[in-house]
């Protein structure tokens, strides 16, 4: 079946199930990935089977944190921390800017922390807020939302923009910089939106869930005593504990990564005659093969003449440090590198040609292809530093005694390994969670058993959003094994152009990508890498690549949905139905979308950086 009917099937089978037949959204998302897994190809003996392992997969990298910041909201209403911060921000700033704040915190944390760990831990203010106020909910959740969303997808570290900037040759200081420029007017578009929408949409403050056992107003302890609100510094902990916890470990794993220890230099190279013979003979497949990789990069070393001197070893240090971090094209290639490369089955492709081959020849012979497919697969989805860390190595075994081997574990790097325990999400998340409940023991004087029951009721709403959040991303996924994606990306493979067309090219595939799979990241990968290989002379471009890269940003913000792991994390934890969710949530980041690629177009023109 066509993967484009096929995405056409599953959402109608999302859509009509949710909003027509009201199913429960959980029941609903994994039958229509099941629908989505029985038409797309495969071997019926899997077809259920992947089904399980990617909620499983999606649940494994979200349940822990949804739980916990379940627990965490649930105790800073309870313990009125939630209410001291929202009272500091209100005297800080007045009632009438509470949602710049909410914004602008969002936007600020989302730079180091993912967008869903960032709206856990400021929706409970949000809640607070409104317990004060007694309005601006909507006003408040979408204000978090389109802060944290908008640098989520545009600026480094978050992994997407990242990889953009490797791929396309960014320098990550100008995509931070530029990033950053495209992303502000957007953000505070997205308010502006949210102040229309809070404005026009009666959505009404749900009393059951997150947070809503706390009573309004001031905490009282056991006795039903009223008490005094947490120091401030008490009260912010659960929220900034985490967020210094990751962005420490993100900003020592940016300077480990930024090290480039993987990268040659000339005294690495301990015989360039040697090198040079094996680049270029002609019955060297390793050399042959780094030699082709580096033509595509701009140095041929067939026309460098027989004698390298200083200038020409620069030259061909600069094309090797290129394919190091190259994905179009990737260095590793199986028919050359496998008489180097350990293989468990190391079978001449030339048997699938033989009349005489044995059906245990063929079968080794696909079991052959199926590993290089998945090795070919995990190299392109590796960071930029580990890549380039892998083809140093893989230079180092291909040509012993030529490339020497180098060291990865400087001083940056082992204390980013440190910090890659203490700043995980999960486990930043615990620690904030233990300084929630003590918090709540200290300010309640409640029971350790009374403590466990709260535990449990939260855990109760936080269960619910897994299962939906899981569901949601097993969907996408089969989405993905449908091949939806790469039939996108092969209908525009030949599509020409320059300049302009780039970057419309670039939004309009990776707003296509998103709407199909519902991974803002995904799109942001593939998609770079299309016009990686499309853009064979980037200075004719008129603009620097970096707005490449910000276009494809915008477009992978536009048409969330049910697919979207984002879409359920705000409609669950900000308790809203789908209906309301996509005429909010969705609609917003289509403005934001919109905005980011007018701002990339204006910047591309008035701002060019060439």
């Amino acid at each position: 079946m066509d993967p484009l009917l096929i995405l056409a099937i599953g959402i109608a089978c999302v859509l009509g199930l949710i909003l027509v037949l009201r199913v429960n959204a959980f029941l609903a998302l994994i039958t229509s990935a099941i629908v989505v897994s029985v038409l797309a190809p495969g071997d019926w003996g899997i077809k259920m089977s992947r089904v399980a392992e990617a909620f499983g997969s999606s649940a494994g990298s979200i349940a822990i944190v949804i739980a916990l910041a379940a627990i965490i909201g649930e105790c800073m209403m309870a313990s009125g921390a939630a209410d001291r911060i929202v009272q500091a921000f209100l005297s800080l700033l007045g009632q009438k800017r509470a949602s710049w704040a909410l914004m602008g915190s969002g936007f600020v944390l989302a730079v180091p922390v993912f967008f869903d760990t960032v709206f856990y831990l400021l929706v409970p203010l949000a809640r607070s807020l409104y317990r004060k106020t007694g309005k601006n909910y909507l006003l408040y959740i979408l204000a978090i939302a389109a802060g944290g969303a908008i640098t989520h997808t545009l600026v480094p570290p978050t992994p997407g923009p990242l990889i953009m900037a490797s791929t396309l040759g960014i320098d990550v200081g100008v995509m931070i910089l530029v990033g950053g420029l495209v992303a502000l007017p957007a953000a505070v578009a997205g308010l502006a939106t949210a102040r229309f929408f809070d404005s026009r949409m009666n959505i009404p403050f749900r009393e059951a869930g997150l947070g809503d056992a706390a009573p309004a107003g001031p905490p009282v302890n056991a006795a039903g005593d009223e008490v005094a609100l947490p120091p401030l510094w008490l009260s912010l902990l659960p929220v900034v504990l985490p967020v210094l916890l990751i962005s420490t470990n993100t900003a020592l794993s940016t300077m480990a990564n930024n090290e480039r220890l993987a990268q040659l230099k000339l005294e690495h190279v301990q015989d360039w005659d040697a090198l040079r013979s094996r680049l270029t003979a002609t019955d060297d497949p390793v050399g042959q093969r780094i030699a082709a990789t580096l033509a595509a990069k701009g140095t041929d070393v067939s026309t460098l003449g027989e004698n390298w001197d200083n200038e020409t070893q620069q030259q061909v240090l600069a094309g090797l440090n290129k394919i190091l971090v190259s994905k179009t094209p990737l260095l590793y290639d199986h028919a050359a590198f496998d008489s180097v490369v350990e293989k468990r089955w190391k079978i001449d492709a030339d048997i699938a040609a033989d009349a005489d081959a044995t059906d245990a020849d063929l079968a080794g012979l696909k079991r052959q292809q199926l590993l290089d497919t998945l090795l070919q697969a995990s190299l392109m989805n590796l960071q930029p530093h580990e890549l380039e860390r892998t083809n140093r190595t893989l230079l180092e075994v291909a040509l012993p005694g030529v490339i020497e081997r180098h060291e990865w574990s400087s001083p940056l790097r082992k204390a980013a390994d440190i910090s890659g325990f203490f700043g995980n999400a999960n486990f930043a998340l615990l620690l904030s969670t233990v300084a929630a409940m003590y918090l709540l023991y200290r300010q309640r004087s409640v029971t350790l058993a009374e403590l466990s029951q709260t535990v449990e009721a939260s855990l109760m709403s936080g269960g619910t959003i897994i299962l939906i959040t899981a569901a949601g991303g097993a969907f996408g996924a089969m989405l993905k094994v449908a091949k939806i994606g790469d039939s996108i990306r092969d209908a525009f493979a030949g599509s020409g152009g320059s300049g302009m067309v780039f970057l419309l090219l670039g939004y309009g595939i990776a707003a296509l990508m998103k709407v199909a799979q519902g991974s803002s990241t995904t799109a942001m990968i593939v998609v770079s890498g299309m016009l990686a290989a499309m853009i064979t002379n980037p200075e004719a471009l008129g603009y620097h690549p970096v707005y490449l890269a910000t276009a494809i940003g915008a477009g992978s913000l536009m048409g969330s949905w049910m697919n979207d792991s984002g879409f359920w994390i705000f409609a669950k934890m900000g308790r809203l139905t789908e209906a309301e969710s996509l005429k909010s949530w969705t609609v917003l980041l289509v403005v934001l979308s919109l905005v980011s690629l007018a701002m990339t177009v204006l910047l591309s023109i008035v701002l060019p950086l060439v």
